[in-house]
């Protein structure tokens, strides 16, 4: 291959390798401070036989470290503040009630990744005192935080070859010590690649890990403009398994604004498959602890198109993400830096998510990164968007309508055969020509029998 050769094609020759059981799973992030009134480990802990049965597969730990007092926001401030790497937030419990967690959550056979914050600490970390050098300073010599608004945490300077033992030798503590699964890593990409690269391959000698990036080379995070914004970072060639879809989950925010087109989900599918290879997985979603805290939730961005939005992000390519109390319908913003609990008393969405995670557990054709099963766009009217997504003679066709009223899909001659309604069970036959009634605000999973 020649260097004159565009990038997007470049990257085509790096191909992610990922542990066989994540070919069919979805994660849940938990938001332990506010997931039970108890804000506990061993409290959270009774809700996994749940979260199992309605089909998650990874169970995504925001960071469990002590939280810094020096500049703190709100009563009990950020968790992405770390005052101690190697210690356990005593607001959630002790570092055995972890263990006892992750070995729980073992036995029924979910992962466990814990978020790992290696871009800043808070300003009262010892690390402060004791290796100031480790930290960037402006002009004057003065400790900077690494995006303006995060005025309680301080950031890094990765050139120091100390710092990056010291920050391995943490991250290896808790694989050996707690036995977790891998890390979500929070702003990623400010964090130079080549560190992740080398760290990666000593985590691996431990126990194979899954990796999350808080990253989109397709979309600036971290609260970056797009000329701050680092779009080759490489971080999935080597270090990391997984990266966020941010610019498909802001796309759908836009579509429910109006200020773009379903047909535009074409158009991010395209840039996708042009900048990375098939093998590898982004995480899609419609809310998250930032989005829900900083943005608002599902309800008040999406509005009617909430759950067929979810459907979307459940059963396009890419690996969903369910956040902390969506299953319950969270109708309102989580307090980020208070405690704030989740109501549990109903569960109005635990059946909508089980019949869609439950499908993308089992189904070959929504394998996680699998070149070999084929996504084909159905066309529809533009208020409707559809896809088959199949593999050898195993086919999933999802169709969802944004408009109230219900709308009618014509069926291609591929859709002919027979297909079992995945929420109501119905049996279906189609002829070429056919057409398949969408109801507004809706949609349609059929699954090919």
């Amino acid at each position: 291959m020649s260097a004159e050769e565009p990038l997007h094609l470049q990257s085509h020759l790096f191909r992610v390798r990922h542990p066989e059981w994540a070919a069919h799973a979805t994660i849940y992030e938990v938001n332990l401070r506010n997931f039970t009134p108890e804000g506990t480990f061993r409290a959270f802990e009774a809700h996994l036989p749940r979260l199992a049965a309605m089909g998650i597969s990874i169970v995504w730990l925001m960071p469990v470290h002590p939280i810094g007092q020096v500049e703190r926001k709100g009563s009990l401030g950020s968790q992405y503040a770390v005052q101690d790497y190697f210690g356990v937030n005593p607001e959630f419990g002790t570092m055995d009630d972890l263990r006892h967690l992750v070995q729980t959550a073992h036995t029924l056979g979910l992962r466990v990744l814990l978020d790992w914050v290696a871009n800043h600490t808070s300003w009262d970390n010892p690390l402060v005192q004791q290796h100031p050098d480790w930290y960037q300073h402006d002009a004057h010599g003065n400790l900077v935080p690494p995006v303006a608004d995060w005025t309680d945490v301080v950031a890094f300077d990765y050139s120091h070859r100390e710092l990056r033992r010291y920050m391995t030798d943490a991250l290896l503590y808790w694989v050996r010590e707690a036995d977790i699964d891998g890390y979500r890593c929070d702003v990623a990409g400010l964090v130079p690649t080549d560190f992740w690269d080398e760290a990666r391959l000593e985590l691996d000698e431990v126990k194979p890990l899954f990796m999350l990036a808080e990253w989109d080379e397709l979309y600036p995070s971290g609260g970056l403009s797009w000329e701050e914004f680092n779009s080759d970072t490489k971080l999935l060639e080597r270090a990391f398994n997984m990266s966020f879809g941010l610019r498909l989950h802001y796309l759908l925010d836009h579509i429910a604004e109006g200020k773009a087109q379903l047909a535009d989900i074409d158009v991010y599918l395209a840039a996708e498959r042009a900048k990375y290879p098939p093998s590898v997985y982004l995480m899609h979603f419609t809310s998250n602890h930032d989005v829900n805290s900083w943005d608002g939730t599902e309800y008040e961005r999406l509005g009617a198109l909430a759950l067929p939005f979810a459907v979307l992000t459940v059963l396009l390519p890419g690996m969903p993400l369910v956040y902390s109390g969506q299953e319950a319908a969270l109708s309102r913003r989580l307090q980020f830096f208070d405690r704030d609990t989740i109501d549990w008393s109903a569960i109005p969405l635990q059946d909508f998510y089980t019949k869609l995670l439950q499908l993308k557990r089992r189904h070959p054709a929504l394998r996680n990164g699998d070149p070999a099963s084929h996504f084909r766009r159905l066309p529809s009217p533009e208020q409707l968007y559809g896809f088959l997504r199949e593999k050898e003679d195993a086919a999933i066709l999802c169709v969802i309508n944004t408009e109230a009223h219900e709308t009618l899909l014509t069926l291609p001659a591929e859709a002919a055969g027979t297909w079992r309604d995945v929420f109501s069970g119905q049996q279906l036959m189609f002829q070429p020509g056919d057409e398949l009634p969408v109801p507004g605000h809706g949609w349609r999973v059929l699954e090919r029998v």
